[in-house]
């Protein structure tokens, strides 16, 4: 990775506003800029940052180490959990006035414009903004309050302060606070563009560190983590935190450094941190086994070591951000020239609807008409679709409507002997014929109707495809299209439906009998003539029968054996002539 070559950095004088301004003067107002313009644009923003992620147990010192890096009392404090929200905060050195005055100032994101010379009100304008998204009852929210620090006794760092690991939820805070706090933290800090500070109590366990165990899961070679070692003034007498600062228990790359932070009882005597900081700075000079370790004790040290890492870690992400950041302006300057040019008057925006209208009518019909110059290879649309429609999926559904389906012979019996009433039908009456018809002609409605549905629906999907690109910048346009589109095709369909349905009953109310497929009447009648007509040129029926020729036969003999045939036609005989 990237951090892999971080050194770790020996600490410098803190420059002054004589000296020649370091890099992190330039760098890291251009990263702190970048965030706030990022911070705008919410969670659309994919580009990660540099920054510090503070993180340690529930008042393991963190925010006595961030008023000592500032020099001021600005965050809310107490016994219970303080931070609520994570803070971005943002130091900013400014150039002392040649006066020798010192103006030293907060702004707020959420509150642009507006400049808090009391730290007091920045304290109060936390504590509100906490109570807006959180509630009062320690409830706890990952929506950021970013701030800005100006002073001349900075150093450029950003810092995003974290709320603290707890384990039993207290207030509104919900049962499994502590994975919701924990889930949190790892958003920020297994980042890999973030250094993480690890602040650990020096009364407490360092290897049961809740700070170094969870940055241990995000950083597992400890490249990014700084180790912060607070309350080094309260450890049990004849024991010390030397090994600790050396790395020789829990090892990280980046080091520890060692802090001195104020009591409770400092801050109701309203101990003012400069005075905290002469303190410090004897309790170490003091202590003979810390006066070796000046380099990694005392916050002065902690504000030079965090400066150079971050500069550093910024060098390092530096050209890969830079090519995400020009990746994602070419990927917006390309979607900004697809909306086109802006057109104020009305005129001109009358003509550009106009255009945009008949632009879409041509592609809709270019669509149907299978003109389409983005035409699909993959797939059968537009045009071509529907007549997949008509030809297959229509012409196959009536295939599979069988006309005798649910008639049966019992069902024709039954119908021509209501017909008949009374009395024995003669021949075949029509009425029954026509009921029977009717039913089966009325099954192909079903079939009709459905394709008629397919057709709108394919047109529904026809206009969606148009003109996608070029109504881009017209979001609103394309939803009143849509909507005004499906709303014509959908006054199309009702009247088709209906005619389809006459067209139906039309069938259903006249038979064409003349039709040549039409097997009844003269047809049957011919069909039965052409039968007779083949049996006779391929079995001739013999002219004499009981020895009789009955052609030359006399008119009275023909006559009487007309009678007798058709007695026996009458009586169920049929003679072998006729079978």
């Amino acid at each position: 990775m990237a951090e892999d070559s971080v050194p770790v950095p020996v600490p410098v004088p803190v420059p002054s506003s004589t000296n020649t301004a370091p890099l992190g003067h330039s760098v890291i107002p251009i990263v702190n800029k970048l965030q706030d313009i990022f911070a705008q644009l919410g969670s659309q923003s994919t580009i990660e940052l540099p920054q510090v992620a503070v993180v340690g147990s529930q008042s393991s010192g963190k925010s006595s180490v961030l008023e000592a890096l500032v020099g001021r009392d600005f965050l809310p404090r107490g016994s219970d959990i303080c931070t609520r929200r994570p803070l971005v905060l943002q130091l900013i050195q400014t150039k002392r006035k040649p006066t020798g005055t010192e103006d030293e100032w907060g702004e707020f994101l959420h509150l642009p414009g507006k400049r808090f010379f009391d730290f007091n009100e920045i304290r109060r304008e936390i504590q509100a903004e906490t109570e807006r998204e959180a509630g009062v009852n320690k409830g706890v929210s990952d929506k950021q309050i970013r701030l800005k620090i100006f002073s001349p006794n900075v150093l450029d760092i950003t810092l995003v302060d974290l709320p603290g690991i707890t384990k039993v939820p207290v207030g509104d805070q919900p049962s499994d606070i502590e994975a919701r706090i924990r889930t949190m933290i790892m958003s920020y800090i297994k980042l890999p563009s973030c250094l993480i500070l690890a602040v650990t109590p020096a009364n407490a366990d360092l290897a049961n560190s809740d700070a170094l165990q969870i940055a241990g899961n995000a950083d597992p070679d400890g490249y990014r983590t700084i180790g912060v070692i607070t309350k080094l003034d309260i450890m049990d007498r004849g024991t010390d935190a030397r090994n600790f600062l050396l790395g020789k228990v829990i090892p990280l790359r980046l080091g520890y450094i060692g802090v001195v932070n104020r009591s409770q009882e400092d801050i109701r005597m309203n101990r003012s941190i400069k005075d905290a900081l002469i303190a410090e700075e004897k309790f170490f000079r003091s202590r003979p086994v810390y006066s070796e370790l000046a380099d990694r004790c005392g916050v002065p040290q902690l504000a030079k070591k965090l400066n150079q890492i971050l500069v550093q870690h910024i060098r390092t992400v530096l050209p890969g951000l830079k090519s995400r950041i020009s990746a994602a302006l070419v990927s917006v300057a390309k979607e900004h020239a697809s909306y086109g040019e802006i057109t104020e008057s009305k005129a001109g925006m009358g003509a550009l609807l106009l255009n945009i209208l008949s632009k879409y009518s041509e592609a809709f019909s270019s669509m149907i008409e299978g003109k389409n110059e983005e035409m699909s290879t993959s797939e059968l649309s537009g045009g071509a679709r529907i007549h997949y429609i008509f030809q297959s999926i229509f012409v196959k559904s009536l295939e599979e409507v069988d006309p005798c389906e649910d008639l049966t012979d019992d069902d024709i019996r039954t119908a021509i002997q209501n017909a008949t009433g009374p009395k024995s039908a003669l021949f075949v009456p029509e009425v029954p014929f026509e009921v029977l018809i009717r039913r089966q002609i009325a099954r192909l409605l079903d079939p009709s109707l459905q394709c008629a549905r397919f057709i709108y629906d394919e047109l529904i999907k026809m206009s969606h495809r148009c003109m996608v690109n070029e109504l881009q910048r017209f979001p609103i346009l394309r939803k009143r299209m849509d909507e005004v589109i499906g709303y014509f095709l959908r006054e199309g369909l009702e009247p088709s439906e209906t005619m389809i349905g006459h067209i139906i009953e039309m069938e259903m109310d006249y038979i064409n009998t003349s039709h040549p497929n039409f097997v009844g009447g003269s047809k049957a009648v011919e069909m039965a003539m052409q039968q007779v007509k083949s049996n006779r040129i391929t079995a001739p029926v013999p002219r004499q029968k009981d020895g009789v020729d009955l052609e030359k036969a006399p008119a009275s003999e023909r006559s009487l054996k007309s009678r007798a045939i058709l007695a026996r036609h009458a009586n169920g005989i049929v003679p072998d002539q006729m079978k």
